[in-house]
This record gives structure tokens, sequence and C-alpha cells, in this order.
């Protein structure tokens, strides 16, 4: 049995870290802002999160693993799936996590297909959901008034609520498709060229939140996610919500 994420006790330092030096830059000076901008992000922060591991979770016991259903995992209730220090990093740090899924593959009748079904299943996961809230804009544009989707009241802070549906979980999508431990696309390209029978594999595996950590400190995570999720952003906005 593992832990489908594992977090370095260092890397919850460095967040705290973080967290303390985004007080000292001024990002929080306006409280009553930020708390609003948390506010429309929310949604789909839970959402995200709490189906992306649910779709790790199902997908496992449907390919015979018991295990997530006996932890309670195989539901899409948030309590579940919402992991307080990785929501608590989300909020103050822009990147964050859900509790990670445990999974048996001793018990996949296929080992190495089975395991890449289920890592990748959140990210196919957060990708259906943009699609499906790309509709709910597009049932918005057509009933509601554009000075209404545009304006101040509840009708465009529904809009903007569900627009951020659809871009935190094309975030999330990308995000986990990184190919560095311990995310999913990690876990893909490790049974896809069978690298898990590798000491390298293992060796990055033991760094892999500090690599990831260092990517998104520097910026190099943001380079590759933000081109994606606009692109993608952009087929969604153009073949369904216009």
């Amino acid at each position: 049995m593992y832990n489908r994420s594992q977090i370095n006790p260092f890397f919850l330092i460095l967040i705290a870290m973080l967290i303390f030096s985004s007080f000292r830059s001024g990002q929080f000076s306006d409280p009553m802002q930020w708390i609003l901008n948390e506010l429309y992000i929310l949604p789909g922060v839970i959402i995200g999160l709490s189906f992306h591991e649910f779709a790790h979770a199902w997908t496992a016991y449907k390919l015979h693993d018991p295990t997530p259903k006996m932890q309670g995992r195989v539901t899409i209730n948030p309590l579940a799936h919402v992991d307080l220090l990785g929501f608590v990093a989300l909020l103050f740090c822009g990147f964050g996590w859900g509790k990670p899924v445990e999974i048996n593959p001793n018990n996949f009748r296929n080992r190495r297909r089975d395991d890449i079904m289920v890592s990748a299943a959140g990210v196919v996961m957060n990708l259906i959901i943009a699609i499906v809230f790309g509709f709910v804009a597009k049932l918005m544009v057509m009933v509601c008034d554009v000075n209404a989707l545009n304006g101040t009241g509840i009708v465009h802070i529904i809009w903007q609520m569900v627009i951020y549906v659809i871009m935190i979980n094309l975030v999330l999508m990308i995000f986990n498709l990184i190919p560095v431990p311990p995310l999913d696309g990690f876990q893909i390209i490790g049974e896809l060229f069978n690298l898990k029978s590798t000491n390298f594999y293992w060796g990055l595996y033991q760094y892999g939140s500090l690599i990831l950590l260092g990517l998104i400190i520097f910026n190099i995570t943001d380079l590759i996610i933000s081109p994606c999720v606009n692109a993608i952003f952009g087929l969604i906005y153009n073949f369904i919500i216009l």
C-alpha cells in the first residue's frame, strides 16, 4: 500500500515561510478585498480538489482495490478530501493539495495499466468539470442580460464563480500533469516507461516535494501552467461559451 502524495516535513516548513513572506510583502494589505477574492475562488477550489481525489478513489475501487472504499474516499463529500494544511496553503500561497488517496496496487488485475488509469483519473475529472461548467457559463450567456453578467449584482458574482471553477480546474489539471513527484504526471511517466524498477525513480521521488517547491518558488510551474490553461480556456470559451 502506498500514499499517492506524501509531503516532506521540510516542505511544510518552507510553506510556512512562504505564508510569512506573503504577509510581509503586503499581499494582504486590503483584507476585505482579499477575502472577497477568496470567496470567488472557493467553490472552484472545493469542487476541483474534491472531485480530483474522488476520481482517484473511485477508479481504484472499480479496478478492484478496496482500500479507498474502506477509508471512506469514494465520495464527493469535501470533508473526505480537503486537507486543512493544503487548503490553507492554497489560500495564502496560491497552491495546495487535497488528502492523498491511498491505494494498494497489488489488488489491481493489471498493475501498470491500472495504476496509470488511477493516476490519470484526477486530471481527466478536472477537465470534465471545466467543460461542464463551460456549458453552465453558456447557459448563463443565453438567459442573462450582458449588463447583469458584467455588473455588480448576484448574477455577476455567480458568473465570476463559474469562470473561476473552469480556470481552477484547468490549473489543477495542468499542474498535476507536470512530471515531478509526487504529482500524477510523474506517476504516469513512471509506469509508462517502467521507471519504478529503477533507483533513479525512487531517488527522485524522495526529494520530489522539495524539487516541486523550488519550481514553484522560481515560477517555473507558472511558465508551464499559464500558457496551457489560457489555450484550453480559450478553446472552451470560443467553442462552448460564445
